[in-house]
């Protein structure tokens, strides 16, 4: 049977080194399967979050050879094995141990965009009717399993570390499923020029390449908010019928 160098990053809260670990490897394995045979075989107290090992609950995102990816989905034979693999935590967010990190921004930062709201139903049997093509534009954000990599990769949240000022891909995507609903009439667009950064990013694409579910971060979410910022904010032609609307009141 081959075997395969892993250095793995061990420590707390920042502080630490990365260990070398020499682990058998067999057809099949993902990186999740050498982790998790080095934490029964030579290192019991490696701390690994994950759950579903499956690509579907997000997880057991971490750093392998630098990149942002889901442990459980990442296939050893697509990696070099004659170098060691490299597997550390993610970089955007606070280190707790080992390849763990606090990833509860996220969670608060959510409940600052607001909720779905939708319009009144438009049939007398107190439903909706909306267009298929409609449905079928917002259905890819919902792909989303809050992995947070497109967050990692993100260079202004991973090397500027402007969370206070910029909610990252995965909330750009949110707000986007929220903003082109076909059912839904809230407005968010002051709040992604004013509160959430979007003018921040500069669609690098880096976080529609480590997606996992394959959705169109940057030209299906990011671009068409971005534009409806310009559109509102910064067109001259609309800002001249706003200030001509304002003086006919």
């Amino acid at each position: 049977m081959a075997t395969a160098t892993f250095r793995i990053w061990r420590g707390e809260k920042g502080q630490g080194k990365f260990q070398d670990y020499t682990s058998e490897v067999s057809a099949g394995m993902v990186v999740l399967d050498a982790v998790h045979q080095i934490q029964a075989e030579q290192a019991g107290d490696l701390a690994v979050r994950w759950n579903c090992k499956a690509g579907k609950c997000g997880s057991c995102s971490a750093e392998i050879n630098r990149m942002p990816k889901l442990m459980c989905m990442t296939r050893l034979n697509t990696l070099p094995l004659e170098r060691p693999v490299t597997v550390e935590p993610m970089k955007a967010f606070p280190h707790m141990r080992d390849l763990v990190t606090d990833v509860s921004w996220n969670y608060g930062l959510k409940k600052r965009i607001p909720k779905f709201q939708p319009r009144q139903p438009d049939a007398s049997d107190g439903t909706w009717r909306i267009a298929q093509e409609d449905v079928e534009r917002v259905q890819e954000f919902r792909k989303c399993i809050e992995c947070f990599l497109c967050q990692d990769v993100c260079h202004v949240l991973r090397d500027h570390h402007m969370h206070e000022q910029f909610i990252g891909p995965r909330f750009l995507v949110y707000a986007a499923a929220l903003e082109m609903h076909p059912l839904d009439v809230g407005d968010r667009v002051e709040s992604l020029r004013k509160d959430f950064g979007i003018g921040l990013c500069n669609i690098t694409k880096c976080c529609t390449k480590v997606c996992p579910e394959n959705i169109t971060i940057t030209d299906n979410a990011i671009v068409p908010l971005k534009e409806r910022v310009v559109d509102r904010f910064f067109d001259p032609l609309s800002n001249l019928f706003r200030v001509f609307s304002n003086s006919k009141t």
